[in-house]
């Protein structure tokens, strides 16, 4: 089973809060990768509470995002139409809860690869992949680059060097 991930194309990732061009710009993209994907799709949401600027991350990044409930908070209106199944919400960058999934799914059916797309790369993709690649270390990993998009183009780019330093494979970069 092929598996790909879509990680956080949220609102206030795209257009809102912290949205910029090219997270803009990756949307059709995104969409066309999903509707093309042979296999399983699952969704990452970033998901904050009320309190967002009283924990660690919230003093670091001081813009409140992706508060649960919101409209920051849902993913992309064209994304969302393509969702099949519950997203995982996430209260930081990496998931632990989506490494357990794909482990436990890996143990079921083995997993054949995990394909990333979304945003940021620079944050929450590199988070996710490198997790994953740490829960299913024989499982090849992949970050499509063309489907992703960094807080800056810059960090984007040190992103996926560092993706790549990690074994985790770049496709379209």
């Amino acid at each position: 089973m092929k598996i790909l991930v879509v990680v956080d194309m949220q609102n206030d990732f795209i257009d809102g809060a912290l949205g910029t061009a090219e997270a803009q710009a990756v949307v059709p993209r995104v969409c066309d990768k999903i509707r093309g994907f042979d296999g399983r799709v699952l969704f990452t949401r970033d998901t904050h509470g009320p309190d967002y600027l009283d924990t660690q991350e919230g003093r670091l990044l001081p813009v409140v995002h992706c508060v649960a409930g919101t409209h920051g908070h849902a993913l992309h209106p064209d994304v969302e139409a393509l969702r099949r199944e519950p997203p995982v919400d996430k209260p930081t960058f990496g998931s632990t809860e989506l490494g357990r999934l794909l482990a436990e799914q890996h143990r079921r059916e083995p997993i054949e690869s995990v394909t990333f797309i979304g945003v940021c790369t620079d944050i929450c993709v590199i988070s996710n992949a490198l997790l994953v690649k740490a829960f299913l270390p024989e499982v090849p990993v992949a970050v499509d680059a063309a489907c992703c998009a960094g807080v800056t183009p810059e960090s984007h780019r040190t992103a996926l060097a560092s993706m790549k330093a990690c074994q985790i494979q770049i496709e379209n970069q």
